[in-house]
């Protein structure tokens, strides 16, 4: 038997999924699978194109993160020149870690202001009435009025820095086309006096975020503890001192325990050790160290997971709320899914340090030096932290500089396991003997999901917009129920 419920309002995921739990003889969870069925080939059908167009084109994967994927496309194409980050002039360096933080910070408020909140302040069980922004603003003005103010900083930033808020253009091979203007720094740097702040209200205001997050903690431990809480290697990016390092950067990684299982190795050398394995029920890749195996190589990858590898945050008030963090946690590395949404506020708070620092350095409004080149090279590799995790482009051309292969490996793809790990925890432990999916469920499936801040469209370079469809089958294999948010 089978039945279909529709749930509104559409689950606050981008991109398009669909979960399936099979139940055993006894109506317990035998296993379950989060899949995604969407694809976009970036891969495949960019080859033949000109590198120059590289950084522009394949930030069309997303409307969410496309100055991650201009970023970490042109650092690529830096190399494709002849420059490496450490070569780039350092007027252009600057201004593109600014952009980089600025989308940073407004990713991060998208996603907790947004798209997360609602789950933390109204419950698992909350009616879908409330399951928006809109509740929250309701329910909590002044969080959702900081929120959405926070969000727009970010995006007005990337706008002044790019030209536009989605889909600008900053970085050229080689440096940026274009420079600040000492209005335009003033502006961020005091408010415009109508609406939108100063850098010193958005750090002000991202320290209340993680004080909030810490209060919200103390309060709903249990919860906290218990819900998608497993084992996982992390992976992020560190300097060579063992800093958080969200630009450029050594790759690290441990496993659960805190053993180092990737020691600062050089980002152009990520193919030596990881690999790529595919499975029939998702068009999603699952990365994992070579060295460990396809089982137990894979990493959780973004905010929680970059505050599990390093060593400090590199600015003072973001690093003290790390501590606290650890502090509270008493594990190290943490392995709970929802602490991701503490961590994520924690480096909204060291992005709104790092803009306020670039954006008091003289060098951003250079107007000479913006470009440089050295001897072309026929590969190019580039890897920045985005807001979700570890991203990596990867590209070789040809004689005539036309693009012959192509290799991303996005920051969701690093978490697939994770989220199929922490669909397979909560469906266990909220269905097992029930045989049947409630909206509570499918909601604390999502919930789950949410966390890792999923961006399925980049992961599979696919367009569509996302009913989340869980599946429940009996031990037989029939199609008992059909769940489905569309």
């Amino acid at each position: 038997m089978s039945r279909t419920i529709t749930i509104d309002p559409v689950t606050r995921v981008e991109g398009h999924g669909r979960v399936t739990i099979h139940l055993d003889e006894h109506g317990n969870v035998a296993e379950s699978f989060f899949h995604i069925v969407e694809f976009r080939g970036f891969e495949r059908f960019i080859q033949g194109t000109p590198y120059w167009q590289v950084p522009n084109l394949v930030q069309r994967l997303c409307g969410i993160c496309p100055v991650s994927h201009h970023l970490a496309a042109s650092k690529a194409v830096d190399q494709l020149v002849g420059i490496d980050p450490a070569e780039l002039p350092p007027a252009a360096f600057k201004l593109r870690k600014l952009l980089h933080y600025a989308q940073m910070f407004q990713s991060h408020a998208l996603h907790f202001f947004y798209l997360a909140s609602p789950d933390l302040l109204f419950g698992l069980d909350a009616p879908v009435e409330k399951r928006n922004v809109v509740a929250v603003a309701v329910a909590n003005r002044e969080l959702a009025l900081k929120g959405i103010t926070m969000r727009k900083y970010g995006q007005e930033l990337i706008k002044a820095l790019a030209g536009k808020k989605i889909h600008g253009t900053l970085a050229v091979p080689g440096g940026v086309y274009k420079t600040f203007t000492k209005e335009a720094r003033q502006l961020f740097l005091e408010g415009d006096g109508n609406g939108l702040p100063g850098i010193e209200t958005m750090i002000a205001w991202s320290k209340q975020m993680t004080e909030f997050m810490l209060g919200y903690h103390q309060q709903n431990r249990a919860f906290l503890d218990d819900f998608a809480n497993f084992p996982s290697g992390h992976l992020g990016m560190v300097s060579p001192e063992g800093a958080l390092e969200l630009y450029d950067g050594l790759l690290r990684a441990k496993d659960a325990q805190g053993r180092v299982t990737l020691n600062d190795v050089p980002a152009d050398d990520y193919a030596q050790y990881f690999s790529e394995a595919v499975e029939r029920w998702s068009y999603m890749k699952f990365p994992y160290l070579k060295a460990l195996g396809r089982k137990q190589g894979w990493n959780r990858v973004g905010p929680l997971a970059r505050l599990n590898v390093c060593d400090y945050i590199p600015s003072p008030l973001a690093e003290a709320a790390r501590q606290t963090f650890f502090a509270f946690s008493e594990q190290a590395p943490c392995n709970r899914s929802m602490y991701t949404h503490w961590a994520r506020l924690i480096e909204t708070l060291h992005a709104a340090e790092v803009m306020r620092e670039l954006l008091h350095d003289p060098q951003i409004l250079e107007e000479n030096n913006l470009v440089r080149t050295g001897s072309p090279r026929r590969k190019g590799i580039g890897i920045i932290e985005a807001p979700r995790g570890t991203l990596t482009h990867d590209y070789e051309i040809d004689e005539g500089g036309l693009i012959t292969r192509c290799n991303l490996i996005v920051s969701t793809t690093h978490n697939n396991d994770a989220m199929n790990r922490a669909v397979r925890e909560v469906a266990g432990k909220t269905i097992s003997g029930k045989g049947e999916i409630t909206d509570g469920m499918l909601n604390a499936v999502e919930v789950a999901i949410r966390a890792y801040d999923p961006c399925l469209s980049c992961a599979t370079q696919a367009m569509g917009k996302m009913p989340l469809r869980a599946e429940l089958y009996s031990a037989g294999g029939e199609l008992l129920q059909t769940v489905e948010k569309n």
